[in-house]
């Protein structure tokens, strides 16, 4: 049975993927490291923590020592830990570089170090860039454009290297754009949720005729942790849900599941390089792995705002302080592993 390392595993993602991982049959033993950072919190891990299956540490990624000595003893490493907004990406690009290349460098240093059996590299379809046409498969072109796109490109090289030079069995994961319960209320659907809930005005880029696909965060966990047990080292695979939408129609559905007023809703400036669409093929997953995305998004979206509104105090306000009014983290150290 493995031992996994999840970074960020606090996180939206990563706190998912850490329930899924508790529940398979193959995994003795689950790690996160995470540094807490403003979207991270322990209350996203919920009951996980009082496993004693469940180990957490506080830290950051770049930081090699750490990092060593908490990779050492894992089978496995699902790298999610990233800075990830957009807009934010805008105003400190150096964060994100430093954290998304050179935090993801130091990760498979140790873990060549180590002989890490399966290392799976997290990314994002925003690495394709937008494309007026078609659809992207693994081995399109990297044309991003933005510098959150940026840096998880040049991440996803760096472990795609570390494959070629030093043998770490890396693969790389792209998702399209995540939903469910517990995301941070920077990213849109949660955004749109919370502030509609409370009666409070939206804006919307443009005139919403971006296009993205949804992935409901269960379903992409569910192809994060294929690709940990079957992948093929060296190899990227896509992941994606089975929904399209522009944001406009995207908004028509959040104002129906909320019941808030249609003129909350404005047209806003749109942002710098907001890429019209990224569509991706999936069928290297599917064909390969056998996964298919299972949630229904009309759904899946309609549960997510269910959870919104009963969980007011995960949101609103959303605290300054992302370590602040916590529960008893159960196995909660700070910069050291428990073993």
């Amino acid at each position: 049975m493995d031992t996994v390392l999840v970074t960020g595993g606090a996180g939206f993602i990563g706190s998912h993927l850490v329930a899924h991982l508790l529940r398979a049959r193959d995994v003795r033993r689950v790690t996160v490291l995470d540094g807490l950072t403003y979207a991270g919190s322990t209350r996203n891990l919920g009951e996980a923590l009082r496993s004693p299956r469940c180990a957490f540490v506080r830290g950051d990624i770049r930081d090699a020592a750490l990092v060593d000595e908490v990779v050492a003893g894992h089978d496995a490493v699902v790298h999610l830990a990233a800075e990830s907004h957009v807009d934010r990406s805008f105003a400190e690009p150096g964060i994100f570089l430093s954290t998304n290349v050179m935090g993801t460098q130091v990760l498979l240093d140790a873990a060549a170090r180590h002989g890490v059996a399966k290392f799976v590299h997290v990314s994002t379809d925003e690495v394709y860039g937008p494309l007026a046409t078609g659809s992207a498969d693994e081995s399109a072109p990297l044309r991003p454009t933005v510098p959150y796109a940026v840096s998880k490109a040049a991440g996803d090289l760096v472990a795609l290297s570390y494959h070629r030079i030093h043998g770490v069995p890396v693969c790389v994961t792209r998702s399209s754009n995540n939903y469910g319960p517990a995301q941070h209320p920077e990213k849109m659907i949660p955004l749109f949720t919370t502030r509609l809930l409370r009666g409070r005005p939206v804006g919307l880029h443009g005139s919403g005729e971006h296009v993205r696909n949804w992935l409901y965060v269960a379903d992409h966990c569910r192809g994060i942790d294929l690709v940990r047990r079957h992948g093929r080292a060296g190899e990227v695979y896509n992941i994606g849900g089975g929904t399209d939408l522009t944001t406009a129609d995207l908004t028509g559905l959040l104002l129906t599941l909320t019941g808030a007023d249609p003129a909350l809703v404005t047209c806003v400036p749109d942002r710098t390089c907001n890429d019209i669409r990224y569509p991706m093929r999936i069928d290297k997953i599917t064909d390969e792995l056998g996964y298919r995305p299972e949630q229904q998004f009309r759904e899946g979206l309609a549960e997510t705002v269910d959870w919104y509104r009963a969980n007011p105090d995960r949101w609103a306000p959303v605290p300054r302080d992302p370590h602040a009014a916590q529960p008893d983290a159960g196995h909660l150290v700070t910069g050291r592993v428990t073993r």
